[in-house]
């Protein structure tokens, strides 16, 4: 910035001006012209220097100080005209530099000094996100001096030397009454793109655990959005709820991802078991091996003050997903659509705040026959969970108090010849099967509490209440749908509880009544630990 003042404000070539001030052949002037020159010389003695009179170290820090209150004081008043004539890039050892110049895109085309100052703040920040470098710094010189109002931008980097991290942790799931150990593996800049390359590990006492390599590179030339390519194998147990098991390997590759559109496309392997031999009748019909070739496509608009509590603004999310993009007759083919609305409504008193929200979505089977076709098991809407419907979105899954796969459409479980079931899934003798449409809303009061402490560190309380229901339209399950009976057994639960918000997830406290529930469902009132990560 100081670089850039001292262009504006060029001094005369310093050759040129010792030629001019040691002329012998130069008319005598009266002492009036003299005085004149004298006062002038005042006015401008920071702007034209006697260079060949050594300054001191005060007279130096005198020069420079006024130089920036006279920068300040324009650039606080009027709009200073540069142009960039130049970006030099320095520090990059591996990183390559059209990575680093796709992030410097707002520099280039500045126009003003005021521009060109907000632009570098916006890609030192972009540049940071990268998390390959160690620091950043964005420095301007002056222009050539036959091109005024211009300046070179000068981007220094440090690239990381620690090129390898890690990460573990443990989870617990208190609505399921598991816990989740996960590890990563991650490697920075491997390919010089800006990526990053990870193994991933998560093991979840039963019920699933997925091995994953991926790789996320920000900037690849030609293309205008990240690239994520990932292979995982997931495995899945909801032999409890469903009596089957669920094994699925394949690959992800993200195509789009911008700040209101994701598309990504899944191609995989499905495999269906049910190692108890007592599932449901419409579960044993989709055991087997499945071709997953699906394409899902994700728009949002979120302006909430917060993911973790929002007291204001509001949140769209809009998710299609198209299955058996293939010829192969082992795709599965299915078309999905969920729908996600959140309204944060403050009050103006003890950060008290309404959220309101809803969440709906439909599945349905596709191609020849598809009336009397069931829609993919594992793409049903399964609800419960106490998730917190506040920060968590993706259609509708949670209700508070009921366990995951909790309540919907149920199909009783194929007996043991003895007449009893197997230990090791759930006795109720029922398979939640998963609906093919389901509705959830909530409505969720939160509130400061009147301890300084808590304010400080953003714990507070909280009244809420959650409904939700899920039915069956396929296989000619919809000439028997009433918008009237699906409303009347809407389950409901409502309750009270404490939320501590942290930077990763939102932990909450609660205790939960239940209001109405089905015959077949697993609800119950009482006090729950439940943690939910912002989505």
């Amino acid at each position: 910035m100081t670089n850039t003042e001292e262009e504006e404000a060029t001094p005369p070539n310093p050759k040129n001006y010792t030629q001019h001030s040691t002329n012998d052949d130069v008319e005598p002037r009266d002492d009036e012209d003299i005085e004149e020159d004298q006062e002038n010389d005042e006015d401008d003695v920071v702007q034209e220097p006697n260079r060949g009179i050594p300054q001191s170290a005060a007279s130096k820090l005198r020069e420079q100080r006024f130089k920036v209150e006279t920068l300040s004081r324009r650039l606080s008043s009027e709009l200073v005209p540069i142009r960039v004539h130049d970006v030099v890039i320095n520090g990059n050892t591996k990183t390559k530099d059209w990575v680093i110049e796709a992030e410097l895109k707002g520099i280039e085309n500045a126009t003003s000094m005021q521009e060109l100052m907000q632009a570098s703040q916006i890609a030192i920040a972009k540049l940071q996100g990268l998390e390959i470098f160690d620091s950043c710094m964005v420095r301007l010189e002056a222009g050539p001096r036959e091109l005024p109002n211009t300046a070179n931008v000068i981007v220094d980097v440090v690239e990381t030397d620690n090129k390898v991290s890690g990460e573990f942790g443990i989870y617990t799931k208190p609505s399921t009454s598991s816990w989740t150990a996960e590890g990563a593996l991650k490697y920075k800049n491997l390919l010089g793109y800006g990526d990053l390359c990870d193994a991933s590990l998560a093991y979840g006492a039963n019920q699933a655990t997925e091995v994953s390599v991926g790789v996320y590179a920000p900037r690849v030339k030609g293309f205008l959005t990240p690239i994520v390519t990932r292979i995982s194998m997931l495995s899945q147990d909801w032999q409890e709820s469903s009596s089957y098991k669920e094994r699925l390997l394949g690959a992800y590759l993200g195509l789009i991802s911008t700040k209101h559109h994701d598309l990504a496309y899944t191609l995989g392997w499905r495999t269906l078991t049910d190692p108890s031999k007592m599932s449901s009748r419409s579960i044993r019909r989709q055991l087997g091996h499945g071709l997953v070739s699906s394409l899902k496509y994700t728009f949002k608009i979120d302006r909430r003050n917060s993911t973790i509590r929002p007291t204001k603004g509001y949140v769209f999310l809009s998710t299609t997903h198209v299955g058996g993009l293939t010829l192969d007759p082992r795709s599965l083919r299915f078309l999905r659509q969920e729908f996600d609305v959140r309204f944060s409504v403050p009050f103006g008193f003890y950060n008290t705040a309404l959220n309101l929200g809803i969440s709906a979505g439909a599945v349905f089977p596709w191609g020849n026959g598809f009336k009397t076709k069931p829609s993919p098991l594992p793409e049903r809407f399964y609800l419960g969970g106490d998730f917190s419907p506040v920060c968590t979105l993706g259609g509708p899954t949670t209700l508070w108090g009921f366990k995951t796969r909790g309540l919907g459409p149920t199909e009783p479980r194929r007996q043991n010849r003895d007449g009893s079931n197997d230990d090791n899934v759930d006795s109720s003798g029922w398979d939640f099967i998963g609906g093919d449409f389901a509705v959830t809303a909530f409505a969720d009061l939160s509130f400061d509490l009147p301890i300084m402490w808590l304010r400080e560190h953003g714990i507070h309380g909280h009244v809420f209440a959650g409904s939700g229901n899920a039915a069956k339209l396929t296989k000619n399950e919809y000439k028997h749908f009433s918008p009237r009976k699906f409303l009347e057994s809407f389950r409901m639960s409502v309750g009270c509880g404490v939320v501590i918000p942290t930077r990763l997830f939102r932990l909450e406290g609660n205790y939960f009544y239940i209001l109405r529930k089905g015959e077949h469902d697993r609800g119950k009132t009482g006090f729950r630990f439940s943690f939910s990560a912002p989505s």
